[in-house]
């Protein structure tokens, strides 16, 4: 069963998003836009806790391109700064019951964030 869950849509400040329920979840991606660039960038990252207690999540694996010999990049936030989309995929080794997301806007931009969940 796949999910997909909008966290937000067109933000133009700061957003953090509310606590997401992942616990059971198999993949977790987190798909990110940056829209109406003009300067700038957004910085998109979680945090992921148990019972209310939370802390970065700094194992996300990046999208970016490798040779064959490399292994997989873990990174802590993804930054968008043109008009475009990323994403990045949580380490499937990595349970939590429940994930928060940030898009820390610096000058402008509308800023989007889902994530997609597969049990």
């Amino acid at each position: 069963m796949r999910r997909v869950i909008k966290l937000f849509e067109g933000e133009t400040a700061d957003k953090t998003s509310g606590a997401i329920n992942i616990l059971g979840a198999k993949k977790v991606v987190l798909f990110c836009k940056r829209a109406n660039h003009t300067a700038g960038s957004t910085t998109f990252s979680a945090v992921v806790g148990v019972e209310g207690n939370e802390t970065a999540y700094n194992k996300w694996i990046s999208n970016v391109s490798n040779t064959n010999t490399q292994t997989e990049t873990r990174v802590s936030s993804l930054v968008l700064n043109t008009n475009s989309c990323g994403f990045l995929t949580m380490d499937p080794k990595d349970t939590f019951e429940t994930i928060k997301v940030t898009a820390d806007v610096t000058t402008d931009g509308a800023n989007s964030a889902w994530l997609i969940l597969d049990y």
